[in-house]
């Protein structure tokens, strides 16, 4: 991805050279460009001092360089972060955790970071580039439709932030009707413009956007989006229910803590798509969804607006597919068809 236009730069200093090129990727991840990255020595020999909206400096040892803080607070009034921890091994839980303390830092001294799509952005997918002209494949002869108002017993998530609702609504666009599946939408987006996201996406006929109601249980044919505000999460029942705390982490809903909640209450008949998105919410749950036995796919880099949040879950090693939004809606009616050929022939075999 590239940094955003605008945005503060970020110098790095650092003695491990390891160190300088994970903290360069992380802060890009969040569109914050380094104008510097280079050790102690080479900041000091510097010609022109880079103009750094804020400094990031960890070294083995401060005492190795004694004169740093004394050149930094000589040609900077930028704030400079001290003893950020060695990153770990990319993909690991560790690493996703310790991008996320470093997001923190970044956000206490530069402010919210994460970019959304505006309402602008929305209105625009009111119109679409095919004028409406797209007809959704056909059911599968294998499938028989889902009544209409039947609980779902398979709940797909759909996670997804910045250029989440383009890919999403494409995704929607390509999926027959009758679907025996219902989704549970995670999208970072501003509050204020939900109403706009539940009128444009729920423009298409088959797959109706809704917004969470506290003892609703999840259909077949329903898209779920739920609230930014406060956690939501399931009953014994598997009807949803509001709680009275925030989401966890920096942004809402989070995904993160959307895949363990539906997993809690779902087990395997729960999987996860995550589309567009900046940051890496998703990776620290994907593991464990993985290990309740679910699927757990992404979308392909190239037809993302931001694709740092699918290739952090890739990186995971939990994804068993990748692909476009109309690949990932070909690859969901083929894995719901091979389940109902496998099924037709267990019973058949049965009798």
């Amino acid at each position: 991805m590239t940094a955003a236009q605008g945005r503060p730069r970020i110098g790095i200093v650092s003695d491990v050279v390891l160190q300088r090129h994970r903290l360069q990727e992380a802060c890009a991840r969040f569109g914050l460009a380094a104008c510097f990255s280079g050790d102690p020595e080479r900041l000091m020999a510097y010609p022109a001092f880079p103009d750094a909206g804020l400094w990031l400096v960890t070294l083995l040892d401060e005492a190795d360089h004694p004169a740093l803080l004394d050149h930094l607070l000589d040609n900077t009034e930028a704030p400079v972060l001290f003893g950020v921890d060695q990153a770990p091994k990319p993909g690991s839980t560790e690493y996703f955790r310790w991008e996320r303390r470093l997001l923190d830092k970044l956000e206490k001294q530069l402010g919210h970071l994460e970019q959304l799509d505006s309402a602008d952005t929305l209105e625009e997918l009111a119109e679409p580039e095919d004028n409406g002209t797209i007809t959704p494949p056909a059911l599968p002869r294998w499938i028989a439709p889902a009544a209409p108002g039947s609980v779902a017993e398979e709940v797909w998530i759909l996670g997804a932030s910045l250029g989440g609702p383009a890919a999403v609504k494409k995704f929607l666009d390509h999926l027959p009707p009758g679907l025996p599946v219902g989704f549970v939408y995670a999208q970072h987006i501003d509050g204020n413009f939900t109403d706009v996201l539940t009128r444009v996406l729920g423009r298409h006929a088959h797959y109706s956007l809704k917004k969470a109601e506290a003892g609703y249980r999840v259909c077949n044919g329903d898209v779920v989006l739920l609230p930014v505000e406060r956690e939501w999460a399931f009953d014994s029942q598997r009807k949803l229910a509001e709680k009275n705390t925030p989401w966890p982490g920096p942004y809402g809903p989070s995904i993160d803590q959307v895949l363990l909640n539906v997993a809690d209450a779902y087990g395997k008949q729960c999987h996860a798509i995550l589309f567009s998105g900046m940051g890496n919410d998703g990776a620290l749950a994907a593991p464990m969804l993985k290990a309740y036995g679910s699927r757990i796919w992404v979308q392909e880099s190239n037809s993302c607006g931001n694709s740092s949040m699918p290739e952090s879950v890739a990186a995971t090693g939990c994804s068993s597919f990748s692909g476009t939004p109309e690949q990932l809606a070909a690859e969901l009616v083929k894995t719901i068809e091979n389940t109902c050929l496998l099924r037709s022939r267990q019973q058949r075999d049965s009798v």
